[in-house]
């Protein structure tokens, strides 16, 4: 069903395979030859200097110029500009001269990064006058959809594989959003959403309106940025579930670098999979030329994803980048979880726990140089995986409310 459209105007969009330029609508794939497809921006529209930035309201919309639309935004308007928190320790860890935590597990309104495309795809949706949004989720993007519909007042449905953590789970279902709990992994709910967003005509955001959806990642590039006073990093280290992020963090800073807004040239880029599900790390390392799909089986839910849309994407982006991909197993994983909360006060999900064991692989097979200068991004908030790591955790003395028996805790055996 549609509603009134509203003075936001989607961009065109043009297939990432044969190039054929496609007309606005709530559509992903070329009719000519079933490539992707991506927004076109105005190459005329007039970009604004670093100061008329800076000046601007805390969010992601402060870079719309670079977002897939005309006009302004009327939905989700304070998402965006998490922290960039120094990292001393960890890079003394990674062998570098400089770390940094871009921290999107204090995202709004979910604590995530999927609040940053749930962001430009509602605006979307409603600019194409949709009344029904959803997404195919492994838990983040679920309650982004959910949190972001509610605000709203759009009706959403949201499918999820039926194992998901219980945090994620009470994390959409709470918004009222129509929660699907779907037998089988990622993989098949989203074909099954595929098959939804045709049947019914909804907004499902990481299908039909995954190319003004995927545009919202860029944002974490344009933050990392101005951030570190408009120059660059030398290496960005994210997770990687789809692939969508690390091609959208390559084309993020490169816009800026052609922009003229920043010093330094465009990051190497490292993605980190869990061992359990790695076909992207595969495609790298292995240097090979087409997807062979797995069965996920890892905690790391959150990117469990057997038969990645951009699979190819993210390896072309990693390589031209000069970066490198890692796959971690599950006790790296919970051990990444600890070591990103003892040294930097973050409580990170398992795909962050992903992100910092996979930094340190990498650093472990020589792939920093000492005078690097790394981000390593954090997608989501530790409170959402809760189950991963409390079994490895110290159980917590319990005690008489009496002095002697904190003193005998503090002299020890």
């Amino acid at each position: 069903m549609t509603t009134t459209l509203t003075t936001l105007r989607p961009r065109p969009q043009v297939c990432r395979a044969c190039g054929v330029r496609h007309e606005p609508s709530p559509a992903a794939v070329c009719e000519q030859c079933l490539g992707p497809l991506d927004p076109v921006l105005d190459p005329g529209r007039r970009l604004p200097t670093a100061g008329e930035i800076a000046a601007r309201a805390p969010s992601l919309w402060r870079y719309r110029e670079w977002l897939p639309f005309d006009g302004e935004p009327t939905l989700s308007l304070d998402t965006g500009w998490t922290p960039l928190v120094a990292a001393p320790r960890l890079a003394a860890r990674l062998g570098v001269a400089r770390a940094w935590v871009k921290n999107d597990a204090v995202s709004h309104p979910t604590l995530s990064f999927k609040d940053r495309v749930v962001a430009t795809a509602i605006n979307a949706a409603a600019a194409f006058g949709l009344d029904t949004i959803g997404c195919a989720s492994t838990g983040n993007l679920a309650n982004a959809v959910a949190a972001q519909a509610a605000r709203a007042g759009l009706a959403a449905w949201i499918f999820v594989p039926d194992d998901l953590e219980t945090g994620k789970i009470v994390g959409t279902a709470v918004y009222g959003a129509r929660l699907v709990r779907v037998r089988g992994h990622y993989d098949d709910v989203n074909r099954l959403c595929a098959q939804v967003a045709d049947q019914f005509g909804w907004g499902i955001v990481n299908v039909n309106l995954r190319g003004y959806y995927g545009e919202g990642s860029k944002t974490l590039a344009f933050e990392i940025a101005e951030q570190l006073e408009w120059r660059l990093p030398t290496a960005v280290v994210a997770p990687m579930a789809g692939g969508s992020l690390v091609t959208k963090l390559r084309k993020g800073f490169r816009e800026f670098v052609e922009a003229g807004l920043v010093s330094g040239a465009p990051p190497r880029i490292y993605g980190t999979q869990a061992d359990g599900c790695a076909p992207i790390v595969r495609l790298v390392r292995e240097g090979a030329d087409a997807i062979v799909p797995v069965v996920p089986k890892t905690i790391a839910r959150s990117i469990a994803i057997g038969n990645p849309a951009d699979g190819l994407f993210a390896k072309r982006a990693i390589l031209e980048s000069g970066g490198w991909a890692a796959a971690v197993p599950d006790d790296s994983i919970v051990a990444g979880i600890q070591l990103l909360a003892e040294e930097t006060g973050i409580f990170t999900e398992t795909a962050g726990g992903v992100t910092v064991a996979g930094a340190l692989a990498l650093a472990g097979e020589g792939r920093f140089l000492p005078e690097d200068e790394v981000v390593l991004c954090i997608t989501g908030n530790g409170l959402k995986t809760v189950e991963a790591v409390a079994p490895v955790l110290a159980a917590a003395p319990v005690i008489a409310p009496r002095l002697a028996e904190v003193c005998a805790l503090v002299e020890g055996p």
